[in-house]
């Protein structure tokens, strides 16, 4: 066979086999994506965040007046929020508790970020300081312990990246959807889509009542001075998309729908198992016979009457046989 026909064989094979392939559509219509430019590094801000503080001012905060120097700023005479209120978002920030090491417990370099005014999660010097494991660095306050203590030494810089969903309510003023935080600590994930209870609280249990749908964002003083540097934030947006269509499959170019592709696989790996146990059932059956065959002793055939001795064994004379034997001697 030369090149040309091979090249021929191989392509039609080839087309034969795509014809039966088949492709899964979701009846989606997708928005396309906003393109956003990434920071020059993973700290710093992308091209939709919002600047919370960039080392300038506080002018996007309101409440108490915390210092600003050398880029950073320390909390003090009370606590601060923003401005502006969120809802869905991804909150970068970045927080050292103070180089000289002062009290011990909750009292050492104790701060927090809550969001929505109301959700806390814990700022704390918890490198080698001991205190209520859901009151850690890193802690959803009094509702759970992050999963590993990723804390650096007092003086030192933290990073909170922070992923936030916002609770909803139904018109009855019942939790639809609770709230969920995922945080990363130090490039450590340390709580993994944790689901709050509720507002957290420091004198009793954690309850959900009916709130705004976005709310400002407030870090707290609590008598440390614990400062702060580089802290932006994302509004999250779900990707925009319109059914068009139920799911289908596309399948030797046509829309099939899926419940129907569906089935119609099924039947198909149901007559392949059939034809493949009918396949394997006739080869035992053959192979069985020719074991049997090859166990049976050869065919006899039956001598005819008056057939001569073949075999070379002597043959009985007659008597005058035997006379006439003499006579030749």
């Amino acid at each position: 066979m030369n090149v040309r026909k091979f090249c021929t064989l191989v392509f039609s094979v080839f087309l034969s086999g795509t014809a039966f392939a088949q492709e899964f559509k979701s009846g989606m219509e997708w928005s396309e994506p906003p393109i956003v430019t990434p920071g020059a590094t993973d700290d710093q801000p992308p091209s939709d965040a919002i600047v919370l503080f960039d080392g300038q001012d506080m002018s996007a905060w309101e409440g108490s007046d915390w210092q600003v120097a050398d880029g950073v700023v320390s909390a003090s005479k009370g606590d601060v929020t923003t401005k502006q209120a969120f809802g869905d978002i991804q909150l970068h920030i970045e927080w050292s508790a103070p180089t000289e090491v002062r009290g011990n417990g909750q009292g050492r370099g104790n701060s927090g970020v809550f969001l929505m005014n109301r959700y806390e999660v814990q700022v704390l010097d918890s490198f080698d300081n001991e205190t209520y494991f859901d009151g850690q660095a890193a802690s959803v306050y009094k509702q759970t312990p992050p999963m590993v203590n990723a804390v650096r030494k007092p003086g030192e810089w933290n990073t909170y990246d922070l992923f936030w969903t916002a609770p909803t309510f139904n018109v009855s003023g019942d939790v639809a959807t609770p709230a969920c935080v995922t945080l990363v600590h130090n490039g450590v994930l340390v709580l993994n889509h944790f689901e709050l209870y509720g507002p957290t609280n420091y004198l009793g249990p954690a309850q959900y009542a009916v709130h705004e749908a976005k709310a400002p964002i407030r870090l707290q003083d609590h008598g440390n001075p614990v400062r702060f540097r580089n802290i932006w934030v994302r509004e999250l947006q779900s990707p925009v998309g319109a059914r068009t269509s139920a799911p289908y499959v596309i399948k030797g170019g046509k829309n099939i729908p899926f419940r129907q592709a569906e089935q119609e696989q099924a039947d198909g790996q149901l007559k392949r198992a059939i034809q493949q146990a009918v396949d394997k059932a006739v080869k035992k059956a053959v192979e069985q016979a020719l074991k049997d065959n090859q166990k049976k002793p050869p065919r006899q055939e039956p001598e005819a009457p008056g057939d001569s001795k073949t075999d070379g064994s002597a043959v009985p004379l007659e008597s005058g046989d035997e006379a006439n034997t003499k006579d030749v001697k």
